[in-house]
């Protein structure tokens, strides 16, 4: 099944993903913000499908840039739960494909940094999975 994707739903994918980098690099403060984001992000380019095709378009994803890593959760969480709503009722199985997609940059963020994560990257990997299963 093709999926017919909007410029917002495009908006609206691209933000979740490259947002829930972002929310985890933010959560790593102390450690290594900058590796999570690069390791994450190249994950992300590297989808495949009609999601990697959204994923590796070039154009600005607005409100990234949070003042807190409150109010990137903010955007970013609900954001989540709508893309994996949009994606459910096109096509369930590149619902699966984002989800999977998302999980795999969050690991590659995880595995750049060094040692194991703490309590507070941990925590938001764990609102990150919610959010996505919550549609």
């Amino acid at each position: 099944m093709a999926i017919s994707l909007s410029d917002q739903d495009k908006n609206t994918l691209r933000t979740a993903a490259y947002g829930a980098v972002s929310l985890l690099a933010a959560a790593d403060a102390a450690g290594s913000p900058h590796k999570v984001a690069t390791h994450g992000s190249i994950a992300l380019a590297s989808a495949t499908g009609p999601i990697g095709h959204v994923l590796a378009e070039r154009s600005r994803i607005e409100n990234l840039d949070g003042k807190s890593v409150a109010g990137l959760a903010d955007r970013v969480l609900p954001a989540l739960t709508a893309a994996m709503d949009l994606l459910r009722k096109q096509d369930p199985a590149e619902a699966e494909n984002f989800r999977g997609t998302v999980g795999i940059a969050l690991d590659a963020g995880v595995r750049a940094r060094k040692g194991e994560p703490g309590p507070v990257l941990t925590e938001m990997r764990r609102k990150i999975t919610e959010a996505l299963a919550a549609a």
